[in-house]
């Protein structure tokens, strides 16, 4: 039996294309439901636009314009492109320092382009990246984590003011800018509405980030999804690495063991901060921005907890029995994350 041959992402704009009054320059990144480019409007300022073509539904040969769908994909290819618009429509209606701005919006090629502000500098997963290559005790110092979520978070409420979620909240997708602005960038409604249509088999999230219920198509998403992801960003700042993806929490939940590791290098408020946010029950989570944005800026003594040499010994000595046992079946556990406020 042969191998299909691999699928052949869609092919960008050719540069120098004019779209809606704007030229494109380059491509600046792609990903599975879109294409962002450099481009410049008439005034000659550079803006970056967004145009959906999910490479699971469209083609597109090099050179050409519009996209190409195959009648059995159209259906689903024009939800996501009806989600896509309101997006952005949406987005255009927001103000905030700490969320992308979208300066305009329009069909051409038949599909969606999206024109937001050109950020200039980097990504906070590459700054962890180069963080944790740096071996310190602290991946970030947590003053740092503490004011970087506080500005993510005031950009959040808004968005969710405006009854909007944002549903794709990972590292690559909040921005430092060069001036030190955190900003909130590439939305996933429209990535939400065709995950929960047709069978998809791909994963349509980042590991790790997304909350137990986005993997369910009957769960109700809420304010409480993007705050599991904002936990979980957290606990990338902390630990350099993403936590595990809900899934394998489902069957073995170690989030309390990793985080435990941390003690003393955070403090106890921090740490059960996280556990808070990343409950795996939308429930046990905060319900709001507000209620979040409360206790990370709550003032008093912040607790330490350092372990002892026999602790981290058991912790090691577990970790070691959880390895040799993993390959036998166990019962399902449920995180023992609470609704209660942390003390």
């Amino acid at each position: 039996m042969s191998t299909p041959p691999p699928k052949v992402k869609p092919s960008p704009l050719p540069e120098n294309t004019s779209i809606g009054g704007y030229r494109v320059l380059r491509r600046l990144a792609a990903g599975g439901f879109g294409v962002v480019y450099l481009a410049l409007d008439r005034e000659g300022q550079q803006v970056a636009i967004k145009e959906y073509l999910p490479a699971s539904l469209a083609t597109r040969a090099s050179g050409e314009l519009q996209p190409q769908v195959a009648p059995e994909k159209l259906s689903l290819y024009r939800l996501g492109l009806k989600s896509f618009f309101e997006e952005g429509r949406a987005l255009a209606q927001i103000a905030h320092s700490s969320v992308v701005t979208v300066l305009n919006f329009f069909r051409e090629n038949e599909t969606v382009y999206m024109v937001m502000n050109y950020l200039e500098g980097a990504s906070l997963q590459e700054f962890i990246i180069t963080a944790r290559s740096l071996k310190h005790e602290k991946v970030f110092r947590e003053s740092t984590i503490r004011s970087l979520f506080d500005e993510v978070l005031r950009g959040l409420r808004v968005v969710h003011q405006h009854r909007m979620l944002h549903l794709d909240i990972k590292p690559a997708n909040v921005f430092i800018t060069d001036d030190n602005r955190a900003v909130l960038i590439d939305f996933g409604a429209a990535r939400e509405v065709l995950s929960k249509e047709g069978n998809f088999v791909r994963p349509m999230y980042t590991p790790g980030f997304a909350a137990p219920e986005m993997y369910r198509r009957d769960s109700a998403l809420g304010p409480w999804t993007d705050i599991y992801a904002i936990g979980a960003c957290m606990y990338a700042c902390m630990h350099g690495y993403p936590p595990a993806e809900a899934p394998q929490r489902q069957s073995k939940d170690r989030l309390a063991t990793s985080l435990q590791k941390l003690r003393g290098v955070y403090s106890d408020n921090l740490i059960e901060l996280v556990e808070w946010c990343m409950a795996m029950s939308p429930l046990d989570r905060p319900q709001s921005v507000f209620t979040l944005q409360k206790e990370l800026s709550r003032e008093g003594e912040r607790r330490y907890t350092k372990l002892s040499m026999t602790e981290k010994m058991r912790m090691q000595l577990d970790s070691f029995v959880s390895d040799v046992k993993k390959n036998t079946p166990s019962k399902p556990t449920v995180a023992a994350a609470s609704g209660a406020r942390p003390k």
